[in-house]
């Protein structure tokens, strides 16, 4: 069990972090991205949807790192064409401790305004870079 919820968020995390990677080599959906780095980090990166000849609000991702440059945490948006602004939609929390990294997933919660937990996709895992 422990190794499919593992699993999972090693893929989620492998598609936010290096969706941009991939989209660039075949971009079929017609995405292009436009990262934002700081002191060789990557801290942002927004997503746009071709749309005809113009471009389109579609994701954005933002990232957070601690001293050691390890990320703790990473936010995803979502755009929203009727209301014409960025929605909250996924928040993944990394922390560190010894040799282990635990990853905590939250979903947003429109009704309550509100990340909220998602238990089932917390993984607690050997950091293989300690």
């Amino acid at each position: 069990m422990k190794t499919k919820v593992f699993l999972k968020s090693v893929v989620l995390s492998a598609i936010i972090l290096l969706g941009a990677a991939i989209a660039k080599a075949d971009n079929k959906n017609n995405l292009i991205y436009n990262s934002e780095e700081r002191d060789g980090m990557m801290v942002g990166q927004t997503v746009y949807k071709m749309d005809g000849n113009n471009l389109a609000n579609y994701m954005k991702y933002s990232y957070q790192y601690d001293e050691q440059k390890r990320m703790t945490e990473s936010e995803s948006m979502k755009w929203n064409t009727d209301k014409n602004t960025w929605e909250n939609d996924l928040r993944i929390k990394y922390s560190y401790q010894g040799k282990s990294v635990t990853t905590t997933y939250y979903k947003w919660d429109t009704k309550k305004q509100t990340y909220i937990l998602v238990p089932e996709m917390t993984v607690t895992m050997d950091d293989p870079n300690s």
